[in-house]
């Protein structure tokens, strides 16, 4: 796994923990003895919004791998009487296998009355399928089936007077336009990255622009909904799985896989977003994403990006800020947005300290990582 720790602000015995990013790199874990970072206790995340509420609660939560036993056995104990009248949107990536995926969707919509899904990486990873798919867009049309007959939303919607808008998004190695790391030998994207070798695209598609233009385009048969939202609500969220802007991401000095932005985002899917919320914002619109499974919650020119990972067992233990007693995040409740999900502590620590792109000394931590593995 790539991993990466929060502030460079501290010496590594005294980090807070560490925030995961989840790509399993197989050199990292081979030597996964080594990267050991302190114990330290922290301060538990705020839970969310519980009270009784007028309307309908919105909750978010991405990243759920249900393919693993105690994933699944969270998404099982959900309350099956809390969130009847609730909304719960999902930023993919739900499991591996489309066997786990409808089982896991059957059993959100038992707890929640309207349940939200786009597609993450891992929902159309083949390797593990009994069916052959002829292609991972064939999986994502079986997927997208399931959904319907599960009355799981995939599409555009209006409850309670909130606009709900899922966006189809895929990253490209162009999204990263920040000053890349040399002087390390960092392995390549296709050794890094199991979606080159576990998905499988038609003729003509492969990682990189075309793609995310491909699933990008997938939007434009939903945007005259969009439009419609647009004229007739106040409030709005979007969602997608992948990230719409760089400065979602820790920078590449600080992150154990450096060029993990090259892996993470789409230019297409901000602009997108910009043309749902405006190019201003406002304090009425809100995007949700997945991916990187860093807790994260920020306003950036004037919208409101959210992350909420429930992530892999092994980052739960290892971070602070854990997931199973404060998930699903209710982020809408009594007609407005609630309040900041803290502590995020990549987001927090950027809200004090300006991003450096341009700096390329490694964090000490990764630069001991390197100096011990390559």
């Amino acid at each position: 796994m790539a991993l990466c720790l929060y502030s460079a602000c501290l010496p590594l015995r005294q980090q807070p923990g560490n925030a995961n990013f989840s790509y399993e790199l197989d050199f990292i874990n081979r030597r996964s003895s080594i990267i050991t970072p302190s114990r330290v206790v922290m301060p538990q995340i705020l839970p969310s919004v519980q009270a009784e509420t007028i309307g309908s609660r919105v909750f978010v939560v991405s990243d759920l791998h249900t393919d693993y036993f105690e994933n699944m056995m969270w998404v099982r104990y959900l309350s099956s009487n809390r969130y009847k009248k609730d909304v719960l949107i999902v930023a993919g990536d739900v499991a591996e296998t489309c066997g786990n995926f409808v089982l896991t969707m059957s059993l959100l919509r038992e707890s929640f009355r309207h349940v939200f899904f786009v597609p993450g990486n891992h929902d159309l990873w083949l390797r593990r399928e009994k069916h052959n798919y002829f292609s991972s867009l064939d999986k994502l049309d079986k997927l997208l089936y399931a959904c319907e007959r599960l009355g799981v939303e995939t599409k555009p919607s209006i409850v309670d007077g909130l606009g709900i808008i899922p966006l189809y998004s895929w990253y490209h190695e162009s999204f990263d336009e920040e000053r890349d790391i040399t002087g390390i030998r960092i392995p390549s994207l296709e050794m890094a990255c199991k979606d080159f070798h576990v998905c499988r695209w038609p003729d003509g598609l492969k990682n990189g622009e075309t793609l995310a233009l491909y699933f990008d385009c997938m939007n434009d048969k939903n945007w005259n909904t969009v439009k419609d939202i647009q004229r007739r609500c106040s409030h709005i969220v979007s969602f997608s799985h992948f990230l719409p802007r760089l400065e979602l991401c820790p920078e590449k000095r600080m992150l154990f896989y450096p060029n993990l932005p090259k892996i993470i985002g789409s230019k297409f899917l901000e602009t997108r977003i910009r043309s749902i919320h405006g190019d201003a914002g406002k304090q009425s619109t809100c995007h949700v994403f997945g991916h990187t499974h860093f807790c994260w919650d920020t306003i950036l020119d004037g919208i409101r990006y959210v992350q909420a990972p429930l992530a892999y067992p092994k980052e739960r233990k290892r971070r602070m800020n854990g997931g199973e007693d404060w998930l699903p995040f209710c982020i809408y409740a009594d007609g407005r947005f609630a309040e900041k999900l803290s502590p995020c502590y990549w987001s927090d620590y950027y809200a004090v300290n300006p991003r450096t792109p341009n700096c390329t000394q490694l964090a000490p931590w990764v630069a001991r990582f390197y100096a011990k593995t390559l």
